[in-house]
């Protein structure tokens, strides 16, 4: 596994910055797109399912007041029955049954039949048919047993054929019998009967016959116990050619519940119907929210594709224009590396890198004029050892600055990239100096500002550094590139080789009418026997540093303002090394005629 990570790590660094940049930029944008599409989809699906048990809840509801309505207006017969036709009624004495019929008149679209029976089953009158089968047993009947067992209460039976009288037309309707225990006066006597109201089913069957859930879900009616009383497709589960659920939905309570009944996931949807304890089912199966999850999974499969189409050929686009200018610019650079000093700097993009093409432009111009001033110019020994020193620049310093730049754009590292290309340009403007050999102390300070940025950047975690600078001296003259060698060596043979706790400093300050300029580091220092060496030009300079040199810096002060200035090594072994320029302290304005004097 290991290995095959390396390989694949290999394989990247090995591929051009556009393609890692096109390859980073879509799988993000895919893993964005995809997390996106199954956020939609999940939060579409839930949206879906809660509106088909919203529908199906409203739907329920209003089955069950309408089914209820129905029932509280048959129950409004059965207590005028009690309350007003018979409690004073002596039924020896007085007949109720021009009153129980006026009551059927009134209600028989509803009512099949109303009939009244005493505690031992005998009939005492019923509208509209009078005469009881003889084979009738009203007394054996479940809803005279009912009755008689909940007095308190109106008791409801499940859907049966009238049978109890004789019809001469032989119209045996299915009704559901409401039945309720009475009080009958006899001769001033009180005894219970029962009365009963014969329902006519049609009316309930009317209530769920036009009810659309779906495309297939539908309603049916059950008992408390789980009886069916209505069922869309009850004959057929009588025949045994379909089944139902209802059994187990006896122990739902009111709500939606998601159940699998012969391979099918449903949605059972539940109302109990008051003072019946019947129950209301809704059934939905679930497969028509799954066609439905079916179109959104269509529809965010095809917004995913787009969405990458488009963000390929963004990342394609984004990728050249990042890349692009990068990838020509490092062309350009390799061919000075190769000695091709004329060769055409690639300028464009974002202007961090227009800004490090046209540094480095600037800086292949410099370095084919300095060339040319070396051949054609030798008109003095200053002249000579300045354009040596400018020539001698290091050009590894700006190859591995380059590919530092190169690697943090390509890790993402934009803010340090930014910082980097800065020092890098500030760097390199400073060190042209429009040609000037003389310049004032911030600029060279501001030089080895950018350079020790650099390399602190580089040898992360090496060093810290700061330069300190004493109040109203910015615009003295000194000699420019002095300071940053002495910085390299600092960085190369001080701090280099320790465990991140570096130090280094640049402290500027003027004392006895003189400029002092000390870069201070806390490496390993430099034997004594070595430190008289360093400054004598018959000691060759044996650092890794540009290779400029600290006798380089030493004569070149010397050369301008005299052998009274220079450098002076100060140094102990473990401890650390300071490296003080002493420079006349004069302005920058005044510094040309004190050279002009000193030649």
């Amino acid at each position: 596994m290991q290995e095959n990570i390396k390989k694949w790590i290999q394989y990247f660094r090995k591929r051009d910055i556009r393609f890692v940049i096109s390859i980073c930029f879509t799988l993000i944008a895919v893993c964005g797109s995809v997390f996106i599409g199954m956020s939609l989809f999940f939060r579409f699906s839930a949206a879906n399912e809660a509106a088909l048990e919203e529908n199906n809840k409203r739907i329920v509801n209003q089955v069950n007041m309408s089914l209820d309505g129905y029932l509280r207006n048959l129950m409004k017969v059965s207590d005028t029955m009690r309350y007003r036709v018979l409690r004073d009624c002596d039924i020896v004495k007085d007949s109720f049954n021009s009153d129980m019929n006026l009551l059927y008149e009134a209600n028989r679209e509803s009512i099949v039949s109303i009939a009244v029976f005493d505690k031992e089953g005998q009939l005492i009158d019923a509208t509209p048919l009078a005469k009881l089968k003889k084979t009738a047993q009203p007394k054996k009947e479940d809803w005279f047993y009912q009755a008689q067992t909940k007095i308190e209460n109106i008791h409801f039976s499940t859907p049966h054929v009238q049978n109890l009288f004789e019809d001469i037309e032989y119209k045996y309707k299915w009704v559901v019998s409401l039945s309720r225990s009475v009080e009958l006066m006899t001769e001033g006597k009180t005894e219970t009967g029962v009365l009963l109201v014969d329902i006519n089913f049609s009316g309930i069957e009317q209530i769920f016959k036009n009810i659309d859930l779906g495309k297939s879900g539908y309603v049916y009616l059950m008992s408390n116990d789980g009886e069916i009383i209505y069922h869309p497709r009850q004959q057929l589960i009588y025949s045994n050619l379909e089944k139902e659920n209802n059994k187990k939905a006896t122990a739902y309570e009111d709500g939606s519940h998601v159940e699998r009944f012969e391979g099918e996931k449903r949605l059972v949807t539940v109302k109990t119907v008051g003072y019946t304890g019947w129950k209301i089912v809704g059934v939905s199966p679930m497969m028509e929210s799954l066609q439905n999850n079916f179109q959104i999974r269509m529809f965010v499969l095809i917004l995913f594709l787009f969405t990458i189409f488009l963000l390929l050929i963004a990342n394609t686009f984004v990728s050249s224009k990042i890349a692009d200018p990068i990838m020509e610019l490092e062309k350009s650079v390799k061919k000075l590396e190769q000695g091709y000093l004329d060769t055409p700097i690639a300028i464009g993009g974002s202007y961090e890198i227009r800004h490090l093409g046209e540094a480095i432009k600037s800086m292949a111009e410099q370095m084919r004029k300095l060339m040319n001033d070396i051949v054609t110019e030798q008109e003095s020994k200053r002249k000579s050892e300045f354009d040596a020193l400018q020539s001698q620049i290091n050009p590894h310093f700006l190859y591995n600055t380059l590919d530092s730049i190169v690697w943090m754009i390509e890790n993402e590292r934009y803010q340090e990239a930014i910082v980097m290309v800065t020092s890098l340009a500030s760097f390199f403007r400073v060190g042209l100096s429009k040609g000037k050999n003389i310049i004032p102390l911030q600029d060279e300070l501001n030089h080895a500002g950018s350079y020790i940025t650099i390399q602190h950047m580089r040898f992360r975690d090496k060093f810290t550094f700061n330069i300190n600078v004493e109040k109203g001296i910015l615009h003295m003259a000194t000699i420019k590139l002095i300071i940053q060698p002495l910085l390299e060596n600092a960085v190369y043979h001080g701090v280099e080789f320790m465990d991140g706790d570096g130090e280094i400093e640049v402290n500027a300050y003027s004392k006895n009418g003189s400029l002092y300029i000390d870069v201070v580091d806390n490496g390993m220092g430099i034997p004594e026997e070595e430190i008289g060496g360093l400054l004598k030009r018959d000691v060759a300079h044996r650092g890794k540093g540009s290779g400029i040199g600290l006798r380089n810096v030493h004569e070149r002060i010397q050369l301008y303002f005299g052998e009274a200035y220079g450098l002076t090594i100060l140094s102990e072994a473990d401890v650390g090394t300071t490296v003080r320029i002493h420079l006349p302290l004069i302005s920058y304005e005044s510094a040309e005629k004190w050279g002009e004097e000193k030649a």
